[in-house]
């Protein structure tokens, strides 16, 4: 049997002159962690049951996939995308 392929993807975005952003979700500097999931409602039932905060889940104008932000223990943005 073939062995599955398990790989990880990590993306850096840099931009020479970033536009001014309040600090929440997306601020200036360290701007945020993603990871991608199967499912962004089953994710999300699974924060919520751990007592996690999760904000309203949107829509990618640009890939219409669904993500949403909830946050880690010391405040900073995490953002869970649907594949």
């Amino acid at each position: 049997m073939p062995k599955q392929l398990i790989y990880n993807i990590i993306e850096l975005f840099s931009f020479p002159n970033p536009a001014k952003r309040p600090s929440k979700p997306e601020a200036l500097g360290l701007r945020h962690l993603a990871f991608e999931v199967t499912s962004i409602d089953e994710s999300v039932e699974v924060l919520k049951n751990n007592n996690i905060s999760v904000e309203p889940v949107r829509v990618d104008e640009l890939t219409n996939k669904n993500f949403t932000f909830f946050k880690d223990p010391d405040e900073l943005p995490i953002e869970i995308y649907e594949a």
